[in-house]
């Protein structure tokens, strides 16, 4: 019998009833957004769970980029990877900023701080480093980067749910970190994002500025945008936030099980290493390079032939785009690394219920494709 389609990753979804007491509570209330009781608890024990003390909720990380951007007035350039989602890009744009795109380092797959120091002109007022597959950047080197020359150092954290480094949140680096909970994450709320702030007067400022930059009944300070996580959201974040311990503990044997069965694979790289503490395993990404029997873009479609589908993820890269093609800084011979690294990766399916047959098969396929 055919087996079901299996793809990169699935949600992972709180238990129904552990919803419905908490939509009950809605319906009780009909408070159904703009800080309710439910988004409150939920902040709480989000940042109890995350170790951050001053976190604000956002309707998507999205959003939260802008917001971040928008809260330091930052309108010039911004050094960036073109190794990345397209919102990362996009959100520079729409705080009306301009992106400059910087190499990556060929081991973590992350802004390289030297790289992003030859890009820094006149006119740049920000990084914005991605945690690329959840792992960290040199968090310290970029930030004596920015250091030296002044600049904001904002991190999309989108994938680097509950990273943890030198035992500390990932997420408290740099001026601002912003995570998103979207259904293909470690941990999500459907739709949702949040952003960590370094005190309570930066939460405060973003608050205001998610919500349209009113004060209260008749001030309004600043041109703010509505940027608020539904109740409705907060609950399913609510819910499934017991059991995300359990699910990274999942992921990581599994990725462990990839790295042990595929380590020895002539021509592939693990990017994430394996046993690495403080991870959370959102992708397992590999380098499919010279030495394997066929292409990257080969072994993507034998997967697919068995219905197994793998994602080539970052692929194009960012500055490929129609909207960013003709910036300087995405001339081809400007990011080596990050083309290098868009051609060959490949992220195998991961997620806490993959069942141990599919990944056998995942596994005795990219052994031997051919």
């Amino acid at each position: 019998m055919t087996r079901p389609p299996v793809y990169v990753t699935r949600p992972i979804l709180p238990p129904l009833e552990d919803v419905y007491s908490l939509l009950q509570e809605i319906w009780q209330t009909r408070i159904l957004s703009n800080g309710g009781p439910i988004l409150q608890r939920f902040e709480a024990a989000l940042g109890q769970y995350l170790g951050v003390d001053h976190i604000s909720m956002v309707g998507n990380a999205s959003m939260g980029l802008v917001l971040a951007l928008r809260h330091h007035g930052i309108t010039g350039e911004v050094i960036t990877p073109a190794f990345s989602f397209v919102a990362t890009s996009h959100a520079i744009r729409w705080a009306g900023a301009e992106p400059v795109f910087a190499d990556i380092d060929p081991v973590t797959l992350n802004l390289d701080p030297v790289e992003v120091e030859k890009r820094i002109t006149g006119r740049t007022q920000a990084i914005l480093a991605v945690h690329c597959y959840g792992t960290p950047c040199d968090t310290d080197g970029l930030q004596r980067v920015a250091d030296r020359h002044g600049l904001r150092l904002i991190y999309d954290a989108a994938h680097a749910f509950g990273v943890r480094e030198n035992g500390r949140s990932i997420c408290t680096s740099g001026d601002l970190s912003v995570l998103s909970f979207h259904a293909t994450k470690v941990f999500n709320t459907f739709e949702g994002g949040a952003i960590i702030s370094p005190d309570r007067e930066t939460k405060l400022a973003i608050d205001r500025l998610g919500n349209y930059g009113i004060v209260d009944e008749t001030t309004v300070l600043e041109t703010g945008l509505n940027t608020k996580m539904s109740e409705l959201n907060a609950a399913v974040g609510l819910a499934l936030l017991p059991q995300m311990d359990s699910a990274i503990a999942t992921r990581a044997r599994l990725a462990n099980h990839y790295s042990d069965a595929l380590g020895d694979v002539p021509g592939l790289r693990a990017v994430c290493p394996p046993g690495r503490t403080g991870h959370n395993f959102y992708h397992f990404p590999i380098l499919v390079g010279d030495g394997y029997p066929i292409s990257r873009d080969a072994l993507y479609e034998r997967l697919r032939q068995d219905g197994l589908f793998a994602r080539r993820y970052f692929y194009p890269l960012i500055s490929d785009l129609p909207m960013y093609r003709d910036l300087p800084s995405a001339a081809p011979s400007m990011l080596p690394v990050a083309r290098r690294a868009a051609n060959q990766v490949l992220c195998l399916p991961i997620f806490p219920d993959l069942d141990p047959v599919d990944q056998e098969r995942i596994i005795g396929i990219v052994r031997q494709p051919c």
